[in-house]
Formats: C-alpha cells, sequence, structure tokens
C-alpha cells in the first residue's frame, strides 16, 4: 500500500476544492492519500499560505530521502519553500501573472508518456532562473525565446517542484491530473507492467483504427489479428507486418502472446465473446454497443471484477471534437442549467444491407446510432433516470429489419429531458444537438462537406460526404439574443488507447467506465422495450 500525504492549505476556495477533487483522483488510481506526513511514503504540497505544525514535519520527510512534491503556488508562496527549492536544485525568479501557457511536455520522459506535447492552460507559474544539472525537467513553458521548467524531479535529493497549477480550472484538466499522477508515481518508484499485446478478434474496418491506435500508443503493441476471412487477415498483414495471424478464434484467446482481447464481432456476439476472453484471462475492450442486455452487461462486469481482468467498451464518439466543446461549453455554464438535450442523425435514404440494419443482431436501430448518442446525452447527464419511452415506424424499407425512424425520450427525475432521434425518413434534417438551458441555448448544425480531388487525366473529382461524417457546426444563442460561432479544436490523438494503456498498466481510471456503458445498455434496452409496447414508459433496470 503505497501511502501519500496531500497537504491542502489553500485559501481560495475553488482551488482548494479542485485540489480535495485531486486528491479522490489519486485514490481512484490506486493510491492511499492521509492528511499528515508522518507515516505517508512521500507528501505532496498544495499551499498558498503556511503550514503550521507541518513545516518541520514536510522538510525533515525531505531529509530523510522520502519524497517531497512542490505544486500550484506553493513554491512562490510557502515559508518552507526555500529550504526545499534549494534541495530541488532550482533558482526561482517570479511568479508570471495569469496568461494563456502553453505547456510542453519532454519527449522521453516517463512521467511523459502517452501524453499530447502541448497542454493549453489559464494558470500561472514561478519563473525558474537556473536548474542544477542533475534536475529532471519533465514540463516546460517559454517567456520570450527563453525556456523554463516548470515540472521537475530532483533524484539525489528526492525533491521535485510542479509550478504551475494555480488555478482550480487547470488542476481539474483532465490532462494535467493525468500528468500530475505521473509525476507522483515516478517520484515514488512505480514503474510500469510490460507492453500490453494486443489480438484484435475480427478486423472490420473499426479494426484498422484499433491497429492504428496499438502502433502509435507507447505502451501498446499489436500482436495478433483473428478473423474469418482470409482477405482480412492479409490486409492487417500488410498493414502491420510480423504481426501473428489466426483463423480460429479459441487459438488467439489461448494465445500466451496475447494480453487483451479487442472484440470487435457484431453486436449479439459480444458478450459471450468477451466472456470467454476474460475467462480466458486476458484483458477486454468491446466495440460499441456494449451488449444487448444489462443481465450480459452485469456478467461480464461481474467477471471482471472476479478475475481482476480491465474491461471497457470503445466509445470512440466521446473524443469527437464537436461533442468535446459542447461538452466543455456545458460543463462551464455558458448556459446555465441544462433542461432540454434534444439530438438527432439520419436523413432520407435507404440504410445498408449490412449487420447494422438487421435488428436480431445489431439489437435494431435504437443500439445503432443510440450506441453513441445516447451515450453522449448520459455523459452529459448523470442523474438519475425516471423511465424512457419510445416510438419507432417501419414504413419504406421493408428489405431491412431496423426501424425506419425511431424516437427516444429520457426523463430524468429532476424533470430534464434528453431526446433521440435518428431516421432514414427525414427529408428535412434537425439538428445535430439543440440545447437549451436557463441562461442560453447551443445548436450544432449539420454541414455538407466535399473532398476535391483529381482523376488520372486531371478531371475534378468530388466526393460528398455524409453529414455525419463531419464535425457539426456550434453556435452559442445567449439570453440578450446574440448568437456566437464557435471554433472547434482539433480532437486528441487516439485518446481512448492512451487512457486504455494508463488503466492496465498503472490502474488510471477510464473515462468510459463499464457501470457507465451498462447505463447506456439499460437505456437502450428500456427503449426497445417501450416501442414494442407502442411507446408506453419503461424505467431501465
Amino acid at each position: 500500500m503505497t501511502r501519500i500525504a496531500l497537504l491542502n492549505a489553500l485559501a481560495a476556495p475553488g482551488l482548494a476544492a479542485a485540489v480535495d477533487e485531486l486528491g479522490e483522483h489519486l485514490r481512484r488510481c490506486g493510491l492511499t492519500v492521509v492528511p499528515w506526513p508522518e507515516s505517508a511514503d512521500a507528501v505532496l504540497v498544495w499551499a498558498d499560505q503556511s503550514l503550521p505544525g507541518t513545516t518541520e514535519q514536510v522538510l525533515a520527510h525531505g531529509e530523510a530521502g522520502r519524497p517531497v512534491l512542490l505544486a500550484g503556488p506553493t513554491a512562490a508562496c510557502w515559508s518552507g519553500a526555500e529550504a526545499l527549492l534549494d534541495a530541488a536544485g532550482l533558482l526561482a525568479g517570479s511568479p508570471t501573472p495569469l496568461h494563456d501557457v502553453r505547456l510542453r511536455t519532454v519527449h522521453g520522459n516517463p512521467v511523459c508518456r502517452r501524453s499530447p506535447a502541448e497542454l493549453d492552460v489559464r494558470d500561472r507559474w514561478l519563473a525558474v532562473d537556473k536548474a542544477s544539472d542533475d534536475v529532471e525537467v519533465i514540463i516546460t513553458a517559454m517567456t520570450g525565446l527563453t525556456e523554463h521548467p516548470v515540472m521537475t524531479w530532483r533524484p539525489s535529493t528526492n525533491v521535485g517542484v510542479l509550478s504551475t497549477g494555480w488555478s482550480a480550472e487547470t488542476v481539474r484538466d483532465p490532462e494535467f491530473r493525468r500528468l500530475t499522477l505521473r509525476w507522483v508515481r515516478h517520484a515514488l518508484g512505480l514503474d510500469e507492467s510490460p507492453v500490453l499485446r494486443i489480438g484484435m478478434l475480427g478486423f472490420g474496418a473499426i479494426g484498422l483504427e484499433h491497429a492504428e491506435a496499438a502502433t502509435a500508443v507507447e505502451g501498446l503493441a499489436l500482436a495478433a489479428v483473428c478473423d474469418r476471412s482470409p482477405e482480412r487477415v492479409e490486409a492487417a498483414q500488410a498493414a502491420h507486418p510480423g504481426v501473428r495471424s489466426y483463423i480460429d478464434a479459441d487459438d488467439l484467446l489461448a494465445s500466451d502472446e496475447v494480453d487483451l482481447v479487442v472484440v470487435s464481432t457484431p453486436p449479439n456476439t459480444h458478450a459471450d465473446w468477451a466472456l470467454r476472453a476474460m475467462a480466458a484471462g486476458k484483458h477486454v475492450v468491446v466495440e460499441k454497443p456494449f451488449c444487448l442486455t444489462t443481465a450480459e452487461a452485469d456478467q461480464m462486469i461481474s467477471l471482471a471484477s472476479d478475475a481482476g481482468r480491465g474491461l471497457a467498451v470503445y466509445q470512440n464518439r466521446r473524443w469527437d471534437a464537436d461533442y468535446l466543446t459542447l461538452k466543455r461549453l456545458i460543463r462551464s455554464g455558458a448556459i446555465g442549467e441544462t433542461f432540454q438535450y434534444e439530438s438527432f442523425v439520419g436523413g432520407f435514404g435507404h440504410p445498408c444491407n449490412y449487420w447494422h440494419s438487421d435488428e436480431e443482431v445489431s439489437g435494431g436501430a435504437i443500439y445503432d446510432w443510440g450506441s453513441h448518442y445516447l451515450d453522449w446525452a448520459l455523459d452529459l447527464l448523470p442523474q438519475q433516470i425516471d423511465h424512457v419511452s419510445a416510438v419507432t415506424h417501419k414504413r419504406r424499407w421493408h428489405d431491412v429489419t431496423n426501424a425506419d425512424h425511431t424516437r427516444v425520450l429520457v426523463r430524468f427525475t429532476d424533470g430534464v429531458e434528453a431526446e433521440f432521434v435518428h431516421s432514414d425518413l427525414a427529408a428535412a434534417p434537425k439538428p445535430k444537438w439543440y440545447v437549451l438551458g436557463t441562461e442560453g441555448a447551443i445548436v450544432g448544425s449539420w454541414r455538407n462537406e466535399r473532398v476535391i480531388s483529381r482523376n488520372g487525366v486531371g478531371a475534378l473529382v468530388e466526393d460528398l460526404l455524409a453529414p455525419a461524417d463531419s464535425p457539426a457546426q456550434l453556435t452559442l444563442h445567449s439570453a440578450d439574443g446574440s448568437v456566437t460561432d464557435l471554433a472547434i479544436p482539433a480532437a486528441p490523438a487516439y485518446p481512448f488507447h492512451r487512457e486504455l494503456a494508463d488503466f492496465v498498466l498503472t490502474g488510471v481510471p477510464m473515462s468510459v467506465t463499464p457501470h457507465g456503458s451498462r447505463r447506456n445498455i439499460a437505456v437502450m434496452e428500456a427503449a426497445t422495450a417501450s416501442a414494442r409496447q407502442g411507446g408506453r414508459p419503461v424505467s431501465p433496470r
């Protein structure tokens, strides 16, 4: 059991609350967080004032060779920091004003594994005029043309400094939390497990995405591919020479060269394959939807817990650039309290003649696009659900078994409502998102984009993208009638797989949890039951 003392001596209540939340995050990541340093293996100090009765204990902790980490305003504001800054090998200057900071991670440092090269925050940091040669620099920031250390660790004295983290917004930033955790683990000498070797069970279109991420993310490796189609196996081997291939799934599950299996088979087989893989000792990632029933979800979650195996659902659209922007706005309070959330996907056209359109295999239209759109709604609205109702129409496309038009309404116990519509009969589409709050609204409008190129003789070639293949144009509607077009930053690279590696190798919880995925299944299961009963409200299990 690794014990870390988190000393939160902050006068700013917002920052103090954010640091308390960080402490809870460290607990969820496997560290035991205690309030006093006597018996701790390391001390993390976040202070903008003196620490009565504990200063000498912290200094003695460092002198005893146990790590002491100064974070946020501590190095600039705490009276005991001067001696520790000397031990940290830093000659400090003055804090910068509050401004937009671009933090740069140092490539190759173990703390920076799977972190982006740059992180933009609005914060302050302590300028460092000089660092000793034996100081390990982990994060830097620039003033003019001068690069300053912002996160450091000095192994010879067991003292580290993180001189930014003065604002609550920064401390709550998921990537900043990730870096802080890795900094603490690095100081404690908690090394990662070996590389996680991935086996693909099924190698369809999404298999290319998993395979690319497995080769790009540090800590992951593509080890094997299994598919009944020789053509798909050949495609995988052509893209990733040397990868082991299987035709029989049982051979993949029995392989000693695979640590984690990605179940990329049709939805009605997800639960069976996930259970078999975990029984064979593998960690598991399941394609969305998680499964088709809550009973299957409970069975998988129970086995994962009993066997000590990792289990996750590949909700890749949680990191779509437009959704991340929408989520940030709602969480920031830009429209006040959200009380009405509507989403739509579709158009007018024949659905595909693949398993996606076969209700027995896919679970139906509610499970197909609902795996993304209802997941978004439930991620944004965590409150308790009262009931779900749904109505479906089968009016035109009779060669497939999915409904032509589906409407799902989720009503929460506080009166908030979330609606999802999927339609192949919508000649006039609704906005992708229409969100109302007590102080404003957000609208996500579809875009019709074209990819323009030339053919072999130089003639113009235009490829019209489906609206769902482009991020929505988001507009913020304020209570005074003003409308603001919102910029949508680029989506992060391989965010799910970076979280996956951290989860299995170091125990850091993922954004997408099995219990959260079960909640989505419960809503889709209840919606399916409601639609079969003519729209009668059904409470999810």
